[in-house]
Formats: structure tokens, C-alpha cells, sequence
């Protein structure tokens, strides 16, 4: 399974590389080759206990399918920008893929560097690969533009000491890389640009983004190092809990915000969700699926018997979930992307927020929400935080998110490129939960290797195309110019790396759809 894989990410990597052909994108194969060979020492170093880290135990590295994403995303929105003619989101995509591939040669060196007796072939690999990057870079980017680099590595590798340490068995090396270094990535965004505030310029929305994923981090490392020294289960702890969210939110956050966007954060927020008619009516809608999804959640959990306390959801019932999904994310795509943009921020912050409640048991709902979640646990969620629902939540908003707008004077990007904000819902949506439905029902020819089955990676592959025939009549906006080849294919390589990766495939696989549809 771990060489089919490969064999999915080289035919990606190569697919982008055929459309892009620059010095990029031959440094992203020099990277993917010798991700490749580092991803079975850090196999290897998981099966012996000899990993820095706790990783998740039930599923591979998964450093050749993380190492690609952030510098083919970086490098696909250097060329989108290019075609656009905007300079200054160009040299953005660049600094992206840079930092992507030195983030990915350091996780490489880290395996290298504790694998007894040291593999000589693989470092020599290494070594080449990251002198071709490096040089790579040296000849592309400004002095400020390395610096900027090497603060997002110098972020990463913090980062990683304290959350790795922190939070054992939520994460393979290859999540690490893609959750942390997008944390660090944003995290140096905002801090380049909370000393650079020039009034007027930058998209509230998108600072919006930065300040709430920074906040809510910052506020799990302060609660983690706190809850260290008292019990975070009392009365007294827990109030304390809500005193500092609060104190923290208005003094640091609210501040910090409105120095960005030269307003009051809560008037701005209000008056931006309640601007037209159109987003009230969305707000209403999505407030229905809401007290829908929470609905799901307590008749499940009514229904487990006291005899079965060891009962867990079936993958039909965890399924729901992702229809839901669907329907909240399609009618925002089609009738209000910034709306969606600032409410899945919204709903991002509300999800982690919880989840602190839930983990560090605060009252009066903390032991309820464990109670009530613990049923819907699978084999991903081995470590002390349950991430899944927040993963489902990412990989749906992260194509919403990541969409280069302002290299997209229309709204919308010229042929597969106009289905980038959709990759969420058809990855995840629709190919995913159609996989995983008719597979579990109706599947008998297995994948070699995996547990998935031939018939629900066709049937996704088949549903998705549905899909982008439904989005073609129902959105006015898309127009994919003839490119019906390179969808299909693009569509067909992300539901069979479905069928083989052991990764978090919600956070996965919208990425790598966004790349192909934005080659």
C-alpha cells in the first residue's frame, strides 16, 4: 500500500510539473524523490519506538503525501498569479513553496539524522536534494524573502518540541508537518503583518482568519502550561478557565484585531454577517443544519443501550456528518464566499474551543462533551484530543480559505481552476462519504492491501463527477473552458490515494484536488 501511495503522489507531483516546468517544480521532484526514500526510515524508526515523539501508531509516516502539499500549493499559486500578473501574490507562492520544501527537508534530515546505523544512500539523497533547493533558492528569492523562510522553520521547530510533547499519538510525522507548518506559516503572516499595518490595504477576512487560528492556539498553550501546576476538573479551575478566555479574547485578541483592520472587530462582524438579505437567510439555514448536526449527536447517543457502553458509531452514522457538511458549504460557494469564508473561521475557533472543554474536563460541560463524543471515536483518534471533526472542518474551508482571490479579478479562475473553492465538498463531501458508504454496504473487490474496495472508489469517482455537473448548472460563475480530461483525471488520483493513504484523508485529499484543479 505505502509504494502504491507513492506511486499516486510521483503521478501528481509530475502532473503539476508538466504544467508548471520551472525551477520549482523540478526542485518539488528532487523533493519527492528523496521524500520517498526518508519516508521508510521514519517508518522503520515508528515500528521500533525509536521516534523523537509519540506518533499514531495505526497508520505509516506519511511523509512523501505531506511533503508535497505546501510546496505544490505554493508553486501552483506562483502560477496562477503569473498568468494574472500580480507580482506581489507571485513572490507570495514562492515564499510558500520554499518554505514548504525546507520544512520537508528538515523532517527528512530529523529521520535521517536518528536512524542507527546511519543510512548512507539516504543521505547522500538528502544532501543532493536539498542542495538543489537551496540553490534554488538562493538564486530566487530577496534577502527579506529568506528571512521570511527561516522564520517559518524556526516557528515549525518550536512548535513541534512543544505540541509533539504535549499531545502524544495525535499525529504521524506527515500531519505534524502539514497541521504545524500551516501554524507556523500563519503565525508568521500575522506577525509580518501586524508590524507592516499600513490602513487601508489587506482584506479584513483574511486577517480575520489569521488572528483567530493564532488565538486559539496561544490560548491551548497557555491553559496546557497552567492546568500543568492545578486541576483543571474543579469548580474553581474552570472559572478561572472562562475568566482568562475572556479576559485573554477581549484584551489580546480584540486588540490585536482591530490594530489590523483599523475598526471595531464586534461592529465590523456584526455588520458584515447581517449586510444583505441573502446572508441572513444563509446565517438561518446554517443555524437549522447546526441544531440538526447536534440532533444527530444525542439520538445516537439515546440510543446506545447501558449493556453496549463499548458501542461506537458505524461509518454510515459518522457519514451524516459529512452530508451536513455539504449541505452548509454548497449554498454558501454558490451565493456568499466571504460569508462562508468568516463563518467556517467562526466555526473553526467555536470547535477548538470546545475541545479544550472537553479535554481539560471544564464545567459545567466538559464531561458531557466526552461523554458525548466518545461515540463517535474511530482508530485516528488514538491520542488525548479528538481532531477529527476538526480535520472534517479544515478540509472543507482550507480550499475556500487558500482560493487566490486577488488573482482572480472575476471572482473565479479560468477553466478547472473555477472549481478550487469546491475541492472540499467533492473530495471530502461527496467522494469520500460515497466511498466510504457504498464500500462498507456494497464492496467485495478489495483494493490489495487496504480495506478499501473497488467499488467504492468507483462509485466516488462517479458521484463526484455528478457533482461537478450539478455545480456547472447550478453556479453561474464556473466555467471550466474545455478542461473535462484533466478534471476526471484530477478527480479519479485523489479518490484512489483515498483508497491507499493511512492519513487523515479529510485534510488530505482536498489539498491535493486543489493543486490539480489549480495547475
Amino acid at each position: 500500500p505505502v509504494l502504491v501511495e507513492s506511486l499516486i503522489v510521483f503521478t501528481l507531483v509530475l502532473s503539476v510539473h508538466a504544467a508548471v516546468w520551472d525551477r520549482f517544480s523540478w526542485c518539488a521532484v528532487a523533493l519527492a524523490i528523496q521524500a520517498f526514500y526518508t519516508q521508510f526510515k521514519w517508518d522503520r524508526l515508528l515500528q521500533l519506538g525509536g521516534a523523537v515523539f509519540q506518533f499514531r501508531t495505526s497508520a505509516n509516516s506519511g511523509l512523501l503525501p505531506a511533503s508535497m502539499v505546501i510546496p505544490l500549493l505554493g508553486i501552483t499559486m506562483k502560477e496562477r498569479c503569473r498568468a494574472a500578473g500580480i507580482v506581489y501574490f507571485q513572490r507570495f507562492g514562492i515564499v510558500v513553496a520554499s518554505s514548504g520544501m525546507l520544512l520537508a527537508l528538515f523532517l527528512s534530515v530529523i529521520a535521517v539524522g536518528i536512524t542507527k546505523p546511519v543510512p548512507t544512500n539516504t543521505c547522500i539523497l538528502t544532501g543532493v536534494a536539498g542542495s538543489v533547493i537551496i540553490y534554488t533558492m538562493k538564486h530566487s528569492l530577496t534577502v527579506s524573502e529568506v528571512i521570511e523562510v527561516l522564520e517559518v522553520l524556526l516557528i515549525f521547530v518550536y512548535l513541534s518540541m512543544i505540541l509533539l510533547y504535549l499531545l502524544p499519538r495525535c499525529f504521524t510525522p506527515g500531519e505534524a508537518l502539514l497541521v504545524l507548518g500551516g501554524i507556523s506559516f500563519v503565525l508568521n503572516q500575522l506577525i509580518k503583518r501586524s508590524l507592516n499595518v499600513i490602513e487601508g490595504r489587506g482584506d479584513p477576512i483574511d486577517f480575520f482568519l489569521l488572528v483567530a487560528v493564532v488565538g486559539v492556539v496561544l490560548l491551548g498553550l497557555f491553559f496546557t502550561v497552567l492546568f500543568i501546576f492545578m486541576d483543571s476538573g474543579t469548580w474553581i479551575s474552570s472559572m478561572f478557565f472562562h475568566m482568562m478566555t475572556a479576559v485573554l479574547g477581549l484584551g489580546v485578541i480584540m486588540p490585536w484585531l482591530y490594530r489590523l483592520i483599523q475598526r471595531n472587530p464586534l461592529f465590523w462582524l456584526l455588520q458584515f454577517l447581517f449586510q444583505t438579505q441573502t446572508r441572513v437567510y444563509l446565517l438561518v439555514y446554517w443555524t437549522f443544519l447546526a441544531a440538526s448536526a447536534c440532533g444527530v449527536v444525542f439520538y445516537q447517543n439515546a440510543k446506545r443501550s447501558s449493556e453496549s457502553k463499548k458501542h461506537q458509531a458505524s461509518t454510515i452514522t459518522r457519514k451524516y456528518f459529512h452530508f451536513l457538511v455539504v449541505a452548509t458549504y454548497v449554498p454558501g460557494l454558490i451565493y456568499d464566499r466571504q460569508l462562508l469564508h468568516v463563518a467556517a473561521v467562526l466555526c473553526l475557533a467555536v470547535f477548538i474551543f470546545l475541545e479544550y472543554v472537553r479535554y481539560f474536563r471544564i464545567k459545567p460541560f466538559g464531561q458531557t462533551l466526552r461523554h458525548l463524543l466518545s461515540l463517535f471515536l474511530d482508530e485516528r483518534d488514538s491520542g488525548p484530543l479528538i481532531l477529527t471533526h476538526i480535520y472534517l472542518l479544515l478540509g472543507m474551508s482550507l480550499p475556500v480559505w487558500l482560493f487566490p482571490r486577488s488573482c482572480a479579478p472575476k471572482g473565479t479562475l479560468p477553466g478547472a481552476g473555477a472549481l478550487v473553492p469546491y475541492s472540499g465538498v467533492l473530495a471530502v463531501g461527496v467522494g469520500d462519504t460515497i466511498a466510504s458508504v457504498f464500500g462498507s454496504t456494497m464492496g467485495e473487490i478489495k483494493w490489495p492491501g487496504t480495506k478499501k474496495t473497488f467499488e467504492g472508489t468507483m462509485t466516488a469517482i462517479f458521484a463526484q463527477i455528478i457533482a461537478v455537473a450539478l455545480i456547472l448548472i447550478f453556479d453561474s460563475s464556473v466555467d471550466l473552458n474545455s478542461s473535462y480530461a484533466w478534471i476526471l483525471a484530477s478527480v479519479s488520483l485523489v479518490s484512489l490515494l483515498e483508497a491507499y493513504t493511512t492519513q487523515i484523508d479529510n485534510l488530505l485529499l482536498p489539498l491535493y484536488l486543489q493543486v490539480m484543479f489549480m495547475a
